[in-house]
């Protein structure tokens, strides 16, 4: 493949990591503040919603690495 092609499919991977990561964050954030106002259960249940967060920024960063390595060969 050619840089023309991947390097804009890089950086649009990075733009979404990013937004994701942002939005992961702000999760967190809630969450945190229900189990310092004492309701643990309901942190919990806020943060769950990081996991799918999480599974995607993983395949988004795995599509990164393998487009840096296409990228060099």
């Amino acid at each position: 493949m050619d840089a023309q092609t991947i390097e804009p499919a890089i950086k649009a991977c990075l733009v979404e990591i990013h937004a994701k990561l942002k939005e992961a964050s702000q999760i967190a954030k809630a969450a945190q503040a229900c189990a310092e106002a004492g309701s643990l259960a309901e942190a919990v249940h806020v943060s769950m919603d990081i996991e799918q967060l999480i599974y995607e920024i993983g395949r988004l960063h795995d599509a990164v690495c393998l487009l840096g390595r296409l990228s060099r060969s």
